[in-house]
């Protein structure tokens, strides 16, 4: 007979995901009922250093189709994982890293392997009749995140950024509230207000929930942009409350063949040097809080040089894509402060938190975005490992999750707010 919390299947399938491209959901179920389902999709600006995904390749699905994934879940995985407890994480990630020996990631995909270490995950805690962040994080799990919404978006209207998906995007991030349910009423209430001033003083049409997207011609240099997000904040009352957040995939503006970033901010061509000093003025001219991948993904020296000369929070994403050994490098030099968490990008659940832990040991923030298929469940992550910031996740179905989660732990539900920021402003009280 079968322990309770054995797996006894996992079965996967091709689906359609919010990013509009296949992706591959996997089930896992355990002996006592237990079920976990959880998607892995890949993202709209890719960071080369990333795990590898399975395609199918060939005309179909313009070559993006995950079927060669789902078959080797249904065909590989699934067998060599009936028997495993779910809840006993390491160890189901330890056989699916090692099924057929060692490099069973880089053969089987990782977005194979990553739907089906988070679908266990979700499986070990329902079959543990506990929730999904109880679950990753015990007793601690009662801190909730500053959260943002969108504020506008948009890669084509100074040239350049043809990889970028639409990068950067920018945020209002809510930070100087007593709780998350105060604070996601603020984020809907100026991403609403935003929504009509672009619309009234730009022309800009609204998109409901989605993040505007601003195309060529409405503006000659995106401080036009920010000066409208920070007259917003300030006439609304939320000065010193609510702050900007941009994720720049800078990466994917650079050329290197003129060693030049190519329509980023403006259409003015820019060296490394030259977008430090953009930096710089922005911080100190608008009210950023948080600087995501703001320069190229290999480049540890000018984050380090950012993290040294501003005081807010400096996150890698495509610098780091989740990998143990690339924070190592990048805590080496003093690169960032916080690290972008995407478990898609390593390959499986157990190496994410490896991640997670040397973060936490060398005092950087750890950042949860929901844009790989974790959708709701990117709530529970972070509350799960108590993280200070999240994208976006302030309102919508993952902010639905948040309140749910705080009506839940009720008088134990603590809001991390300002104190979430990493960068000597915030640990300064400034």
């Amino acid at each position: 007979m079968s322990a309770p919390h054995a797996i006894v299947s996992v079965r996967a399938r091709q689906v359609y995901t919010g990013r509009g491209r296949p992706g591959i959901e996997a089930t896992v179920r355990t002996a006592n009922g237990g079920i976990g389902v959880a998607i892995c999709t890949a993202g709209v600006s890719v960071g080369q250093h990333e795990v590898a995904f399975a395609y199918d390749g060939g005309v179909k699905w313009r070559g993006k189709g995950v079927q060669r994934a789902v078959d080797n879940v249904n065909t590989v995985i699934a067998p060599a994982l009936v028997g495993v407890e779910a809840h006993r994480q390491l160890d189901v990630d330890h056989c699916l890293l090692n099924i057929g020996g060692p490099g069973a990631k880089e053969r089987l995909g990782g977005n194979a392997t990553a739907a089906v270490s988070a679908a266990a995950l979700k499986a070990g805690a329902a079959s543990l009749g506990i929730p999904l962040y109880q679950h990753i994080g015990g007793a601690n799990a009662c801190v909730l995140p500053a959260a943002a919404v969108g504020a506008f978006a948009g890669s084509d209207r100074y040239g350049g950024g043809q990889r970028s998906g639409g990068k950067p995007s920018h945020e209002f991030l809510c930070y100087g509230f007593d709780t998350f349910s105060e604070a996601s009423y603020a984020g809907w209430d100026i991403a609403t207000e935003f929504q009509d001033v672009l619309k009234t003083k730009l022309g800009i049409p609204q998109r409901g929930d989605a993040s505007p997207w601003i195309p060529a011609g409405y503006v000659k240099d995106d401080r036009e942009l920010w000066d409208l997000q920070a007259e917003t904040i300030v006439r609304m009352g939320y000065e010193g409350r609510i702050g900007l957040q941009v994720d720049v995939a800078a990466g994917t503006y650079y050329d290197r063949d003129s060693d030049r970033f190519l329509g980023l901010f403006n259409a003015e061509p820019k060296t490394r040097d030259d977008l430090i000093a953009w930096y710089c003025d922005m911080v100190a001219n608008y009210p950023f809080v948080i600087l995501e991948d703001p320069l190229d993904e290999v480049d540890y020296e000018g984050h380090a040089i950012l993290t040294r000369e501003l005081d807010i929070q400096i996150v890698g994403d495509d610098l780091f894509t989740t990998n143990p050994a690339r924070v190592a490098e990048g805590v080496a030099v003093g690169a960032a402060n916080t690290v972008l968490l995407k478990v898609n990008q390593i390959g499986t659940i157990s190496e994410a938190l490896e991640m997670v832990r040397l973060a936490y040991r060398h005092g950087y923030g750890v950042m949860p975005c929901s844009s790989r298929g974790e959708g709701v469940d990117i709530a529970d992550y972070a509350v799960g490992l108590m993280c200070g910031t999240i994208r976006g996740s302030a309102t919508g179905p993952s902010g639905n999750r948040f309140l749910e989660i705080e009506a839940e732990l009720g008088p134990r539900a603590q809001f991390a707010g300002r104190a979430g920021l990493k960068g000597k402003r915030f640990q300064l009280g400034a």
